[in-house]
């Protein structure tokens, strides 16, 4: 068995330094907006955000909806997928999961994505989803296709 420790990679994960202002603001009049989510964090190797639990993202028996997880988990995977790319290119998803592990009737979760795998042509992120207690409330995998943008779909990092 090799016990050795691959380097970290010098590069930075996202280009240049995100905006968190400018996350949210791309949100207006979405999914994103309608379920409150909102971007609240970004480091070297991770992307932020919460999402608040109430009547618009229960199921009827009054806990958090998994598709709602399950939009939570891939905004922040795409997003952060979408400041890990090159200037021209963008990301969509071709594949969630989301293992439901802990059930959440109120308060306010947060999710956060690193990457497993950023490559030029696909990225994988695991997104974990805690509740206000910081226990494991749901566990993503998300798999993104990078693609070429039109110069006027570009997406701004900062």
């Amino acid at each position: 068995m090799n016990d050795t420790v691959a380097p970290a990679s010098t590069r930075p994960l996202f280009r240049g330094q995100p905006d968190l202002d400018a996350l949210n603001a791309m949100s207006r009049g979405t999914a994103m907006e309608a379920l409150g989510i909102v971007f609240t964090g970004v480091g070297p190797d991770y992307l932020r955000a919460t999402m608040p639990v109430e009547a618009r993202t229960h199921q009827p028996y009054g806990l958090l909806h998994g598709g709602a997880s399950a939009l939570l988990a891939e905004t922040v995977g795409s997003t952060a997928g979408m400041l890990a790319v090159e200037e021209g290119k963008g990301c969509v998803g071709i594949e969630i999961n989301a293992n439901h592990l802990r059930a959440v009737r109120s308060g306010l979760v947060t999710a956060t994505a690193r990457p497993l795998h950023v490559g030029r042509q696909t990225q994988v992120w695991e997104i974990r989803i805690e509740d206000p207690a910081g226990r494991l409330v749901c566990v993503s995998r998300l798999t993104l296709a990078v693609i070429p943008l039109s110069p006027s779909r570009e997406p701004s990092a900062d």
